[in-house]
C-alpha cells in the first residue's frame, strides 16, 4: 500500500519516503521495524518516539512520518481497509459492567448464530480464535489490526470495551460505531485523570463523537446517565431499573443460582445475579433489540448466557461454605456484590476479602474498607498486584477508611493466598466468602515481576484439605 494512501486524512508529516513509497507493514514501536515498515514517530508519555526515527532507518523502515495520537488512529484504520466500517461496532464505557456486557454480547451473538469479534479486558477474540488482551482498549494498531482480522473471517458484529483512557489517549479514534452503551460512573482511575470532571469528560467524548446514523444506548439511572449523551449526534435509547425508559427491568426474585426478571414486561430467568447485573442484562437486551433482534429470541439467548469469567463465580465448599470469585476494584463495585450476596444469604456470616492494587488511585483504597466495613462481617486486607508499592503501606491507606468497630473485625495478611486459607479455614458453616478485585486475574504483579497466582487453585486446594 502507498504511504500517500496510508496517511490520507491524517494530518501527519512525512519525514521520510514519499507518497508512493510502498509499505508492508505500519508500528509506531522502533523495536518492531522490519523492511518495508512505515515507522510512524508519536511522542508519547513515557518516551517520544521521535527520538527512535535514526534506529527506525537503521533496521530498514522505508517510510517515517511525524504523527500525533489522532493522526496514529486514522493512520492505522487507513492501512487495514477502515475494518471498523466493514462491521456493526459496538462499544460500551462507563466504570462498570463493561466487561462482563461486552462478553455477554458477544457470547448472545454467537449464539444467536453471528460470527463475532471482542475486545475486551480479559481477551480478544476473533470468532472463536481468542488471544490475552494487555489494555481495558488496545492500541490502534492493534485494535485495527484484530479488526481485519475478524473481517477477513467473516465476522458481522464486534463488540469492545472503551476506556476513558482510551478515549483521551485516541485509541478509537478514526472507528465508526454503530452503537455506543453507557453503563455508569463511579469513582475510579482518578490516579490518571486527577479528578471526576476529568474522568467524566473523558467517558462523555465518546458520545459526544458517536456519529449521526449510530445509538447511544444510556442507563437513565446513574445520575450522569442523560449527561453522557447531551451533546451526541447520535439516537438516544434509554434504559432503566427503576424510571420510565424505553426499555425497563425489575428483579422478581434471586439465588445464588440466578435471577427472575421482568424485562419490558416479560419474565425471564437468568444465571446472573445483582441488580447491577440486572442492569447488564438489559444493556444486552436493549443492543440486542435495537441490532434488529426480535425481542423474544432475545430473551430466550439472554436466558441461557453464563456469567463473564470472574464476576460473581460462585465455588461451593465443605460446610456449606460459598465462595465467590470477583473483579471488584471500585468501592461502587464491591457495595453491589457485597449487597448482592446479603441479600441472598441475610443469615449467613459474610467476609470480604480485598486488596488494592499499588501505583493505581489511592483515594479509593480507605472508601473500599469503609465499604467492607458497613457491609461485612468480617474483614481480610491483604495483597493485590501490590506493583512497585509496599504492601505494607496500601493496606495501611486501606485500614485509614475503618473506625474502632470495623477495626475491631478486620486481620490484614499481606499473602494473599495465606488471607484466602485463613478466612475460609475460619468461616462459620454456611459462610459466604467474597474475594475481590483479582477476578479472572490468573497473576499477582510484584514489583515487575507477574507471578502465577490463580484463586481458584488455592480455593481447591483448601477445600481439598478440609476434605481430608
Amino acid at each position: 500500500m502507498k504511504l500517500g494512501q496510508i496517511i490520507e486524512n491524517s494530518g501527519a508529516r512525512i519525514v521520510n519516503g514519499g507518497p508512493d513509497t510502498e509499505i508492508t507493514a505500519i508500528t509506531n514501536d522502533s523495536r518492531k521495524v522490519a523492511e518495508g515498515s512505515l515507522f510512524i514517530a508519536v511522542k508519547g508519555f513515557a518516551v517520544d518516539g521521535h527520538d527512535f526515527i535514526d534506529a527506525a532507518l537503521a533496521k530498514g523502515a522505508a517510510a517515517v512520518v511525524s504523527a500525533d495520537r489522532h493522526a496514529l488512529a486514522v493512520i492505522a484504520s487507513n492501512f487495514y481497509g477502515n475494518p471498523s466500517e466493514k462491521l456493526e461496532l459496538v462499544g460500551i464505557t462507563g466504570t462498570n459492567g463493561k466487561t462482563t456486557t461486552v462478553t455477554l454480547l458477544y457470547r448472545l451473538f454467537t449464539k444467536l448464530g453471528y460470527k463475532c469479534g471482542l475486545l475486551s479486558t480479559i481477551a480478544n477474540y476473533v470468532g472463536e480464535r481468542g488471544q490475552e488482551a494487555v489494555n481495558t482498549t488496545s492500541d490502534p494498531i492493534t485494535i485495527n489490526s484484530l479488526m481485519a482480522e475478524m473481517v477477513a473471517e467473516g465476522c458481522r458484529y464486534c463488540f469492545m470495551e472503551v476506556s476513558s483512557i482510551g478515549v483521551e489517549q485516541e485509541r478509537v479514534a478514526g472507528l465508526k460505531f454503530k452503537a455506543g452503551i453507557f453503563s455508569n460512573l463511579t469513582h475510579d482511575h482518578l490516579d490518571y485523570h486527577k479528578t471526576f470532571a476529568e474522568y467524566l469528560r473523558c467517558k462523555k467524548l465518546f458520545f459526544d463523537q458517536l456519529p449521526s446514523d449510530a445509538v447511544a444506548i444510556t442507563n437513565i439511572d446513574d445520575k450522569n446517565g442523560m449527561v453522557m449523551v447531551q451533546n451526541t449526534k447520535a439516537k438516544v435509547v434509554t434504559y432503566s431499573c427503576r424510571a420510565m425508559a424505553d426499555h425497563r427491568c425489575k428483579v422478581l426474585e434471586q439465588s445464588f443460582d440466578g435471577m427472575l426478571l421482568r424485562i419490558d414486561g416479560t419474565e425471564s430467568w437468568v444465571k446472573l445475579i445483582g441488580l447491577h447485573n440486572a442492569y447488564n442484562i438489559l444493556a444486552i437486551y436493549t443492543t440486542a433489540v435495537i441490532l434488529g433482534t426480535d425481542p423474544m429470541d432475545a430473551l430466550v439467548a439472554v436466558s441461557a448466557l453464563e456469567s463473564a469469567p470472574g464476576r460473581l463465580e460462585n465455588i461451593k465448599g465443605p460446610r456449606d461454605i460459598s465462595v465467590i470469585i470477583d473483579y471488584a476494584h471500585t468501592p461502587d463495585a464491591m457495595e453491589n456484590v457485597l449487597g448482592t450476596l446479603r441479600a441472598i444469604a441475610p443469615e449467613r456470616e459474610l467476609i470480604c476479602l480485598f486488596g488494592c492494587g499499588g501505583d493505581r488511585d489511592r483515594t479509593k483504597r480507605p472508601e473500599m474498607a469503609a465499604v467492607a466495613q458497613k457491609m461485612a462481617d468480617r474483614i481480610v486486607i491483604t495483597s493485590d498486584n501490590s506493583r512497585t508499592e509496599n504492601t505494607s503501606d496500601i493496606i495501611a491507606e486501606i485500614k485509614t477508611g475503618l473506625d474502632k468497630e470495623g477495626r475491631a473485625k478486620t486481620i490484614c495478611i499481606e499473602d494473599r493466598a495465606e488471607a484466602i486459607r485463613m478466612a475460609i479455614m475460619t468461616a462459620k458453616d454456611g459462610a459466604t466468602i467474597l474475594l475481590a478485585g483479582k477476578g479472572h486475574e490468573t497473576y499477582q504483579i510484584i514489583g515487575k515481576e507477574k507471578r502465577h497466582f490463580d484463586e481458584k487453585e488455592i480455593v481447591a486446594e483448601v477445600f481439598a484439605d478440609m476434605n481430608e
